[in-house]
């Protein structure tokens, strides 16, 4: 076979060159390199078995302590978030119309019960009373009149009785006359004039007694009909009367004044401002009255009562834990009390849980610290354990 001859100082010459280098000289005279001593690897699988077995310790401890927790007093709590703080809280609405005149508080400024809010322009509701009191006043006038009025009648009364007995004892005086002259007369010694003079003067007689008693009834009917007319005016006058307590009233509606013990919020009205009765202006929020009302599912319900002890969360106030009361349960679920309560008397029906409010009472002492506000988040868990 033919040898292929490769060129001088070709590039796989300098290859061989380079993986079988020629020993020279100076290399075999080199000294050996010493053996260095290789350090121990460390062993990581050791390291990761530590770190498990303490994350594993770690667990079941925290595992423990949560399963403690529950069986000695997670199970018994009933809890839910669905739970904020309330007020009832009073809106300020003048009764009569009328311009703000004066405005003696500020938002959020703290009053007690029967402290000025406010007070509107009184000048027509002051003249109206003085023109309701004048009118008591002369009807006072007038039945003092009709009264004496009665008296005169009354006295016309007696004047008529004794006009009475005055014309019956001249009856009874012509009555005689009459007598005697008719018996002269029968035997012819009186005259026959002095039998009609006689006759004349009993019937005079009898006409006096018939006018005093029509004089009587006359005057007994006129003291009826004063009675009356003094009857009627009593009664116009009680009538006036009311009308200066309606007017006095309205006068002491344009004082608005604080209903009960809190703090003014949203007013909404400036001096000057016309207002009319029942309008909004402003609110007193009762913080010394706040309670939270929690809304528990209907399946919660078994496990509250009235009386059992509640712990409250407060959103506004983390890391702290105040105590509380259940006060009452609502009569009726809070869908019922909705502007259009749900309707589940139909073909398509899909049941959904219900919440029911329940009213929790805080301490003294939380609402004396004047941090609550109502509107605020709570989560309230009721220690079933403590039913009364």
């Amino acid at each position: 076979m033919d040898q292929v001859t490769k060129p001088a100082g070709s590039a796989e010459d300098a290859r061989d060159a380079e993986v079988k280098p020629f020993p020279g000289r100076h290399e075999a005279e080199a000294p050996a390199p010493k053996p260095q001593p290789v350090a121990a690897a460390p062993k990581k699988g050791g390291r990761r078995r530590l770190i498990l077995g303490a994350v594993a310790l770690v667990a079941l401890g925290f595992a423990a302590k949560e399963g403690y927790y529950y069986w000695t007093t997670g199970q018994y709590l009933v809890s839910t978030d669905d739970a904020y703080l309330k007020a009832d809280i009073t809106a300020i609405a003048p009764k009569v119309q009328g311009y703000v005149k004066q405005i003696a508080v500020h938002e959020n400024q703290k009053v007690k019960a029967g402290q000025l809010l406010m007070r509107l322009d009184d000048g027509d509701f002051v003249n109206a009373l003085k023109t309701a009191q004048s009118q008591v006043n002369t009807q006072e006038v007038t039945i003092n009149r009709i009264a004496a009025q009665v008296e005169a009648a009354r006295a016309a009364v007696e004047q008529a009785d004794a006009q009475k007995v005055s014309a019956k004892a001249g009856l009874k005086n012509a009555q005689s006359k009459y007598d005697r002259v008719q018996a002269l007369a029968k035997s012819s010694v009186a005259a026959q004039s002095a039998v009609d003079d006689a006759s004349a003067a009993l019937d005079q007689a009898q006409a006096a007694v018939t006018g005093a008693n029509a004089a009587i009834t006359a005057a007994k009917a006129n003291v009826s009909v004063l009675q009356a007319q003094r009857a009627e005016a009593q009664s116009q006058l009680a009538s006036l009367k009311l009308a200066v307590d309606q007017a006095q009233r309205n006068l002491d509606r344009t004082v608005l004044r604080a209903p009960v013990d809190g703090k003014v919020a949203n007013l909404a009205v400036h001096v000057g401002d016309l207002v009319s009765p029942g309008q909004k202006i402003a609110a007193v929020v009762p913080t010394d009255a706040i309670y939270i009302e929690a809304n528990y599912k209907e399946t919660q319900l078994p496990g509250i009562a009235p009386g059992e002890t509640v712990n409250v969360t407060i959103d506004a106030l983390p890391g702290q834990q105040f105590p509380g009361i259940v006060a009452s349960l609502a009569p009726a679920t809070g869908s019922e009390f909705s502007l259009l309560p749900p309707q589940n008397a139909t073909g398509n029906f899909t049941k959904v849980v219900q919440r029911v409010p329940v009213r929790i009472k805080l301490p003294k002492s939380l609402l004396d610290s004047g941090k609550l506000q109502a509107g605020l988040s709570a989560v309230v868990s009721v220690d079933s354990r403590s039913r009364p």
